[in-house]
């Protein structure tokens, strides 16, 4: 009797159900991945640096990597840092667990912007916080309200690890915290000694480039720390980033005993990105990752528009997410189920949200399919709205 074979182990973090177009992930479309361009990088990174680049890396990065780093961003960016203000990542999310652990004790509390990256409420949540909403409005956080949230919070003998917020194309509205915020919550920052945590993700998604300047170019040192990854400009896969801060942090960071006891974070790979920038590959496929996301940004925008006039929402300058907000009370909360039982998902707008808020919202991808499919998706998202029959118990939006 032949033995049953063991189930096969997963090998990615995302698979969609057959027949189903999921506007939830933000992934990369697989066509933008540079797999070609990202093999001849490691190539190159094996025959320049031999076994240097399969060793122990240096603490806080290899040194090509942070150099070009400061160099892209004074490209990009209204400001660059120097090369002991960088500290290379395993992403994005490593970064802020990262800054959490210096930053923050249990029972302090971290303020966050509402809404904001619902995955970023858990990576601080397993740090024994409790996550505050900062006061926001449409055009994002409040800084002078957000000033007395603070200011109340210390009255209560507790204190204010941090502000987490994501200013340049926010996940999950894709708009930008405007100048004149900026600049109030940096002002903010700088009164009441809490650091903000600038998650800079999606800066090279801009349609068309630059991005507004990040809060880091323009703080006074030890007021913001930013982090920024590759997941989105080249491959999640490369779990590759990086933050840049004041000297004390970077060096609290560095000093870990984790870095100490295994040398710079994720070292192989971060020595083929540098080969991967040094040739210009990473140019490229940043200009041409722009070009694909724009095109699909537009392409749901449009359907959108025609499918779902109900919906009301503001075109993202940049980043992979469209925000729409329905007449409905509940209606990105009890449109889901209907719009699965027709073969298209989302992400409810309350999971981005600390408080029992964001009922009205949904949040769709476009990064991860082609205009066509993006397409069929809401058509399939305005039928389940129909069958839902929202429509029919729709409330006045206000405004």
């Amino acid at each position: 009797m032949t033995a049953p074979r063991p189930p096969v182990l997963p090998v990615v973090q995302f698979r969609s159900q057959a027949g189903t177009i999921d506007l939830g992930w933000g992934h990369p479309h697989p066509a933008a991945l540079p797999m070609d361009a990202w093999a001849e990088a490691t190539h190159s990174a094996l025959r320049r640096y031999g076994a240097a680049a399969l060793t122990y890396g240096h603490a806080a990065g290899p040194g090509p990597l942070i150099e070009w780093l400061c160099e892209r961003l004074a490209g990009v960016d209204a400001g660059a840092p120097e090369p002991d203000q960088v500290f290379v990542t395993a992403g994005a999310s490593h970064a802020l667990d990262l800054v959490a652990s210096v930053l923050c004790r249990p029972g302090d509390v971290v303020l966050v912007d509402s809404p904001t990256y619902h995955l970023a409420l858990r990576v601080v949540a397993d740090h024994r916080v409790d996550t505050v909403p900062a006061p926001a409005d449409e055009d994002g956080i409040d800084p002078a309200a957000t000033a007395g949230l603070i200011r109340a919070i210390t009255r209560q003998g507790r204190r204010v690890a941090m502000l987490y917020l994501v200013p340049t194309f926010n996940n999950p509205t894709g708009r930008s915290l405007p100048a004149q915020r900026r600049a109030a919550l940096l002002a903010v920052a700088a009164r009441t000694g809490v650091p903000v945590v600038e998650d800079d993700t999606y800066r090279e998604l801009a349609y068309p480039a630059p991005a507004p300047a990040s809060l880091f170019s323009g703080a006074e040192p030890g007021t913001v720390v930013r982090i920024g990854s590759f997941a989105k400009s080249v491959a999640p896969g490369l779990r590759l980033g990086w933050l840049t801060g004041a000297r004390p942090l970077v060096a609290a960071v560095t000093a870990r005993g984790y870095v100490d006891s295994g040398g710079g974070v994720n070292h192989a790979v971060a020595l083929a990105m540098a080969e991967f920038a040094a040739s210009g590959a990473y140019r490229r496929h940043v200009e041409a990752i722009r070009i694909r996301y724009r095109r699909q940004r537009d392409a749901l925008v449009a359907a959108v528009r025609d499918e779902l006039p109900q919906a009301r929402f503001v075109v993202p300058g940049g980043g992979w997410f469209l925000w729409l907000r329905l007449p409905h009370p509940y209606g990105g909360t009890d449109l889901l189920p209907y719009a699965e039982a027709a073969g298209v998902s989302y992400v409810p707008g309350r999971q981005f949200f600390v408080a029992d808020t964001g009922h009205r919202h949904l949040r769709l991808s476009y990064s991860m399919c082609d205009p066509e499919t993006l397409a069929e998706g809401v058509r399939r998202l305005a039928g389940a709205y129909r069958e839902a029959g929202l429509s029919s118990r729709s409330t006045p939006l206000p405004g």
